[in-house]
């Protein structure tokens, strides 16, 4: 079983992992050994996660949701296998749990204040009379 929060665990059953060779540095192991792990959960087959932590871990889950609705996740960042299983493990949990918090509420729309609204009409009429004073000026002083 892993447990994600207090009210959330996934078993283990539920997740599949599978090793691939990893590309990148890995010295005279790199052609011989599977160290790179692909650990798959299948988000659509889970009863034990609520359905809007379903829905908020296939968003966050992005390009890495495959259209069935399993998560995909791939692990190449360290030269073990052991060490990469405990790294993907890590980050399913992580984004599990980061889409188990609730979302923020909405923003409240306020409205401006009526000295607000006053200043700003008052600053636009002056602005409005500097730009029409800068008009042609008429030929009335002339003799």
């Amino acid at each position: 079983m892993v447990f994600i929060t207090p009210k959330i665990s996934v078993p283990d059953d539920e997740l599949h992992e599978s090793f691939v060779r990893a590309s990148g540095a890995g010295g005279q192991n790199v052609n011989k050994v599977s160290s790179a792990v692909e650990l798959r959960f299948s988000i659509t087959n889970n009863w034990t996660i609520p359905y809007d932590v379903k829905q908020r871990l296939t968003r966050l889950g992005g390009r890495r949701v495959t259209t069935e609705g399993e998560l995909v996740l791939f692990v190449q960042v360290h030269r073990t296998q052991e060490m990469n299983r405990k790294a993907a493990l890590e980050r399913f949990v992580e984004l599990v749990r980061k889409a188990a918090e609730p979302p923020p509420p909405p923003r409240i729309k306020t409205k401006p204040t009526q000295g607000s609204v006053r200043r700003r009409l008052v600053g636009k009429a002056i602005r409005s009379t500097i730009k029409s004073n800068r008009g042609k000026v008429t030929g009335e002083d002339e003799d």
